[in-house]
């Protein structure tokens, strides 16, 4: 056999198997879901707590809230669709419903942008850390959104702590990127909205604002967990006309005190006033 032969007669040597950690098919698959969930419980705190990060105010509303650039283009087009002649009754009372739901709307996405603005300046200017704050979200449009572009009219850094879904949901431009996330989990996005959290300040929305907001009062109330967070309910004319806390205690399925766990609140003024407090202890 001559060495030509000799050396296409060789075994070709079979490739390294692939560590595990590098396996992505694996990593993805329903197998690694445990891990994908310590990813998501660990990451976070290490990047969190590189930055710096101790206490967070959490902003949680609708994520339908118009910024104030769409609002009037939005109203225009509302208008020139009242202008019609042939429109029914029943299409020009949808138009006025449309109009109202924006204006309400956009007044909100003012509030909180406003609030959050000024709770970041006053965490700004305090020389105890104890006392410094950064605002957090969800990370996504409307109240969410407001409340990052908040803090970065005053100059601050802010949280974004986003989740991936079919449909409404990106993280917005004014989150800070090395302290924003995109969570695949909801429970473990849940954990973090809690974790850092003093206070709570809850604008108008729908079933997942209810839901941040029922979760993290419960939580409370059941003593699961022992820490001090204010809860600020923002807009007594949504609050008091979409739930009936008082008949919650004449049902007997709350106690009493537990309408105390949160204020309702109407202004910026009235909501700084009892967020602030939240830190004056250190």
């Amino acid at each position: 056999m001559n060495k030509e032969e000799e050396f296409t007669n060789k075994e070709t040597p079979s490739p390294e198997p692939e560590k595990a950690y590098k396996n992505l098919e694996f990593l993805n698959g329903p197998d690694a879901r445990p891990i994908r969930v310590l990813c998501e419980l660990t990451e976070p705190a290490v990047r969190l707590e590189k930055e710096g990060i101790q206490n967070t105010v959490v902003f949680f509303g609708s994520a339908r809230n118009p910024a104030p650039e769409e609002v009037e283009q939005m109203l225009a087009d509302l208008e020139h669709q009242d202008s019609s002649p042939s429109l029914s009754p029943e299409a020009t009372r949808q138009i006025q419903a449309r109009r109202r739901q924006i204006e309400r709307a956009s007044k909100y996405y003012r509030l909180a942008r406003e609030l959050s603005q000024e709770l970041t300046a006053w965490s700004m200017d305090q020389d105890d850390e104890r006392k410094q704050f950064t605002i957090c979200s969800g990370g996504g449009p409307g109240i969410m959104e407001a409340a990052n572009r908040g803090a970065k009219d005053a100059g601050g850094r802010s949280i974004g702590l986003g989740i991936s879904l079919p449909f409404e949901q990106k993280l917005n431009p004014y989150c800070d990127p090395e302290i924003s996330f995109d969570f695949h989990y909801f429970f473990l996005r849940k954990y973090w909205f809690l974790f850092h959290a003093k206070a709570l300040v809850v604008f108008p929305g729908g079933f997942g604002t209810l839901d941040e907001l029922f979760e993290m009062l419960t939580l409370v109330q059941t003593r699961k967990t022992t820490k001090k967070i204010t809860f600020i309910l923002f807009g007594r004319e949504f609050w008091e006309e979409t739930i009936n806390f008082s008949n919650l205690v004449e049902w007997g399925t709350i106690s009493p005190e537990d309408v105390g766990l949160f204020h309702i609140v109407d202004s910026v003024g009235e909501a700084f006033e009892r967020v602030t407090p939240s830190f004056e202890g250190g």
